[in-house]
């Protein structure tokens, strides 16, 4: 009985350790919420002014960023990689997916985000319908619920921002299936992988036909949650080729016999 208390003892104080460290939460980072929804029913005002409930931008799979459009730091590099990405993959923007950037600045208004949206939709060469891609400003309240929901930790200082930088992909019914967190380096800013983004956005769009080749990328690729990027799947292909093998090698063995009757 003795011994049964203290092992029991042990797995309380294991558990509350792991209780622990699971309530434990980032003061500034992303701390991934994935599977999870965003409330859809907060308001954002647009670039134009008009003031929306969330679910109406959101209305198929999107590509968001929390930025704040005079940041002297991270933001602008992130969203020029954003711009220039769109040029580089064959998904149709408006069709196959949207783009939103909210502030989290609640001081920055419509106006500041009509005037950064000209200078970033220069940047693209496609075709690139002007819905395709929101610049969103709201009130704190709205801020923060989204910003918590997402994962997304930051800190105000001043009139500036400690935070970090990524992309999430979210379905049209509001949950959250990927981050992507570009590489950043001081000479190219940000980069973010045509390859990542199509596979994030293939991914994403439940329910929506993938083009064949889409399929055999994502047979063929995995996502890795720790690397944050996508990683050639050798299990997975090795298993498909002696599938392939076996399947030849019974044909082989199935018709050889018949040809040489024929021949007989």
């Amino acid at each position: 009985m003795k011994y049964l208390t203290k092992i029991l003892l042990l797995l309380v104080l294991i558990y509350t350790g792991f209780a622990l460290a699971e309530d434990k939460k980032v003061d500034i980072g992303i701390d991934e919420q994935l599977g999870k929804s965003l409330p859809l029913d907060l308001y954002f005002n647009d670039e134009t002014g008009s003031r929306k409930a969330l679910r109406e931008y959101i209305t198929g799979t999107t590509v968001l960023a929390f930025v704040y459009y005079e940041c002297p730091g991270i933001c602008s590099p992130l969203m020029t990689s954003i711009a220039e990405v769109v040029d580089k993959v064959n998904l149709e923007p408006g069709e196959n997916y949207n783009i939103i950037t909210i502030s989290i600045d609640e001081f920055e208004k419509p106006a500041l985000a009509a005037d950064k949206k000209r200078n970033y939709m220069k940047l693209i060469e496609k075709k690139f319908p002007e819905s395709a891609w929101r610049f969103l400003t709201g009130d704190s309240v709205s801020i923060k619920t989204i910003t918590d929901a997402a994962g997304f930790h930051f800190k105000r200082e001043g009139t500036q921002f400690i935070h970090s930088g990524a992309l999430l992909f979210i379905a049209g019914d509001g949950k959250i299936c990927r981050y992507l967190f570009p590489g950043y380096s001081e000479n190219k800013g940000y980069r973010i992988l045509p390859f990542d983004f199509k596979m994030a956005i293939t991914e994403t769009s439940k329910g929506v036909s993938a083009p064949t080749i889409a399929r055999m990328l994502q047979f063929c690729f995995s996502y890795d949650p720790q690397g944050k990027t996508y990683v050639l799947n050798f299990t997975r292909i090795f298993g498909a080729g002696i599938l392939l093998a076996a399947i030849v090698f019974v044909l082989y063995i199935t018709i050889k016999p018949k040809m040489k009757e024929k021949k007989k």
